[in-house]
């Protein structure tokens, strides 16, 4: 693996405007007496990391609810970095909620992450990456914010008077072999714990939706983005080369180019062959979730398409 640079992006992102931001009256970002390393950065609040970054190396997660790999990678950056012990601080924006970090950071692609060095950006991954993986990028990172003397640490803790957090509720048996066997890459055992919870409780939502993202995860995996556009673009009617592109633009974040494509793929089909499309237009609809304005464009397309 190549090393990372502070100067790859330099130039590259424009992080000016979110300098100097007045600081929030409550919440907000930390200061370096902050009690956790994992924090929730906002289009307000993004001045105060930037500033914390000449301290420590933040690492930046690019995410959004409806990203399948963003909820695959996260507890693992959430990890490594309580791991390290207030030596790198973790932001994590939601690319929904705060569009002007998405731009600034030019996010084309979630899930994407992003270090800052002293202000400067610095290129780490996009997309879900193995444990090992994330923790070789870790390092280097240290490195690199050592080379640059940002070489401090965050006291980190629970203050004195806070109250106990409540104990996480233990997951069912087949839910927790469903994540241990995705932590490993295991995802057709994953998929299989998923489908044996449904069977035994089909109202079981949460196994659902964990079925619905390891089953795109297992799609995606080994794919060539631009192999698959090339295979698509030279067939628009091979039903499975369209599908694996919108598998792609799914898990990459551009949810609408792969509704649009499967919606085009449906309209141009005979009616005998729309099934398998519909069907896969369900499945990733219950990913990004109902309540989505997306989902609800692209349902209403499709039901227009139907009747």
């Amino acid at each position: 693996m190549s090393e990372i640079s502070p100067a790859a992006l330099r130039g590259a992102l424009d992080l000016s405007s979110l300098r100097n931001r007045p600081a929030p009256q409550a919440g907000g970002a930390p200061d370096p007496g902050v009690v956790d390393v994992v924090v929730d950065a906002t289009d307000e609040t993004f001045g105060q990391i930037l500033e914390l970054s000449r301290t420590v190396p933040v690492v930046v997660d690019l995410w959004a609810e409806w990203c399948g790999p963003c909820k695959q990678l996260s507890p693992i950056l959430e990890q490594v970095t309580r791991e390290l012990g207030g030596r790198v601080l973790l932001a994590k924006v939601d690319v929904d909620a705060n569009p002007q970090l998405a731009q600034s950071f030019r996010a084309q692609s979630i899930p994407m992450v992003v270090a800052l060095i002293a202000g400067q950006p610095v290129p780490m991954f996009t997309g879900a990456v193995p444990e090992q993986q994330v923790r070789e990028v870790f390092a280097q990172l240290l490195q690199v914010a050592a080379q640059n003397g940002v070489t401090g640490t965050l006291s980190v803790g629970e203050p004195a008077d806070a109250p106990s957090a409540p104990a996480e509720p233990e997951l069912p048996p087949l839910h927790a072999e469903a994540f241990a066997a995705i932590e490993t890459g295991d995802y057709a055992a994953a998929i299989r714990a998923y489908e044996k919870a449904l069977a035994e409780n089909p109202r079981d939502e949460d196994a659902r939706a964990g079925l619905g993202q390891v089953r795109l995860l297992d799609r995606v995996q080994g794919l060539d983005l631009q192999e698959a556009r090339a295979a698509a673009a030279a067939d628009p009617l091979d039903v499975q080369a369209q599908f694996a592109v919108a598998d792609l633009d799914l898990s990459g974040g551009h949810v609408e180019d792969a509704f649009g494509r499967l919606l085009d793929l449906f309209a141009q089909l005979p009616s005998d062959q729309r099934t398998p499309v519909r069907e896969r237009l369900v499945e990733l609809f219950g990913l990004i979730g109902a309540a989505d304005p997306r989902v609800i464009a692209a349902r209403n397309r499709l039901s227009s398409l139907l009747f």
